[in-house]
């Protein structure tokens, strides 16, 4: 079983300017969510309160499983993730860049290979496997975003903007890969489904990627 993710009654503000004002919603385990709204709206600030990268000033974000809270620890944040728009590499190859979070995680060298081959091959660039990262072309850099995400088999993937300023070709690849992921057994075999978050403004991309479409507007959520 996924975690699940609970937002209640969050609060964000900026320099006095609010931008969430009482979001509410349970996302459960498995499945593909998409989030819209007009530039500004707040959809990143959500993905990035419930990565757990920053902390709202009121209400609570929480991980459920099974029906218990999951400590907001080191090991919940490892089970998580966010792919930002602006994907950085490093200068190194791609190999190297999609295996780095299995690398910090001291994890044994054969499994790095193995787990880095598949998750590389499952978006399209095992065949560039061997070429320095700063090479790619913006989809394919966003391509190999996902790959380093994937490779640590969170529960939770959050993706902003997974396709934007991306040329068509790799816009439709990037979405058969979301797609793909919340398909068990994506990568791990394990059977268990990823929840996938996703921030967009493509409402016809939305609809063909989302289980549920929800909206953001006023600093709240709502689902279509």
């Amino acid at each position: 079983m996924s975690l699940t993710l609970k937002v209640s009654d969050i609060w964000k503000e900026y320099h006095g300017h609010p931008v969430l004002k009482g979001c509410s919603f349970s996302f459960d385990d498995g499945g593909i969510y998409v989030l819209m709204g007009h530039n500004g709206c707040g959809k990143s600030t959500f993905l990035r309160l419930c990565a757990l990268l920053e902390n709202p000033d009121r209400g609570n974000v929480s991980y459920v499983s099974e029906g218990k809270p999951i400590k907001n620890d080191r090991e919940l944040k490892r089970k998580i993730t966010l792919m930002l728009p602006d994907v950085g590499v490093f200068n190194t190859t791609v190999f190297n860049n999609a295996a780095y979070g299995l690398k910090i995680r001291g994890i044994e060298k054969n499994q790095v290979k193995e787990r880095t081959n598949k998750v590389l091959d499952f978006v399209g660039l095992i065949n560039k496997k061997s070429q320095k990262a700063l090479t790619l072309s913006s989809g394919e850099t966003r391509r190999l975003g996902i790959a380093r995400a994937m490779v640590i088999e969170p529960e939770v993937l959050f993706l902003d903007e997974p396709t934007a300023s991306v040329d068509q070709e790799n816009a439709e690849i990037i979405e058969d890969i979301i797609l793909n992921i919340s398909s068990p057994p994506a990568l791990s075999g394990s059977g268990r489904k990823t929840t996938v978050i996703i921030a967009a403004h493509d409402a016809v991309q939305a609809e063909r990627l989302a289980a549920k479409v929800l909206i953001l507007k006023d600093g709240r959520i709502i689902e279509k």
